[in-house]
């Protein structure tokens, strides 16, 4: 029974940008699967073994909330999206049930796989950030997300987050607190950022 008293981990999934770079409007709302990103994604979190899903919209925010699919999940929306991603990160920690651990993950990673999210809950230390990371060329290790926070840590993290920055200056602040997690075998970590790589989502 002493299971029942850890912390849960709730996800935060940021799917507030426009998709400016790429022209073909919010990220969340393209094709994926046979879905939307936010859909299919909302639903590896949920897959992976975190307990809810809170969703942060922001550019054309009814327009994704009336096209996909988000009944399962809490949808929230940051007003402010246009200023980064610090206040959607602020507004995601904010809506997540308080006590729980939070996973922060980016709309824009399609190869995102339940088995990166059971994973960082499995490695997850008390008191510490757990952080999927992906082989550079080089071989290094090198950080990405998704991102688990401590609950003992999600407010300290939150209240850092300003601009384009969500977790960034907290973790610079504190890399110490850091446990990177080799997630290499499960994709290669990439944002799609570009229309070169439409390919990530089948395309």
């Amino acid at each position: 029974m002493a299971d029942s008293l850890e912390p849960r981990t709730t996800a935060v999934l940021l799917a507030a940008g426009a998709g400016t770079r790429l022209g073909r409007g919010p990220k969340a709302l393209l094709p994926f699967r046979g879905g939307t990103l936010v859909e299919v994604l909302a639903g590896v979190l949920l897959d992976g073994g975190c307990r809810e899903v809170v969703i942060v919209l922001g550019a054309d925010g009814a327009g994704v909330a009336e096209t996909a699919d988000l009944g399962r999940y809490t949808v929230v929306e940051n007003p402010d999206w246009e200023s980064g991603m610090g206040g959607s990160f602020r507004v995601g920690v904010g809506a997540a049930p308080a006590g729980d651990h939070v996973l922060i993950a980016l709309v824009d990673q399609p190869g995102l796989t339940p088995e990166t999210v059971s994973r960082l809950l499995a490695a997850h230390r008390p008191g510490r950030v757990t952080a999927a990371a992906y082989r550079a060329p080089d071989g290094s290790l090198e950080r990405g997300h998704p991102l688990l926070l401590d609950a003992a840590l999600r407010t300290e993290a939150a209240e850092s987050a300003r601009g384009d920055a969500g977790a960034r200056f907290f973790l610079k602040a504190h890399p110490e607190l850091i446990d990177l997690v080799d997630c290499s075998d499960q994709s290669g970590g990439d944002d799609l950022d570009s229309t070169d790589q439409l390919g990530l989502l089948g395309q």
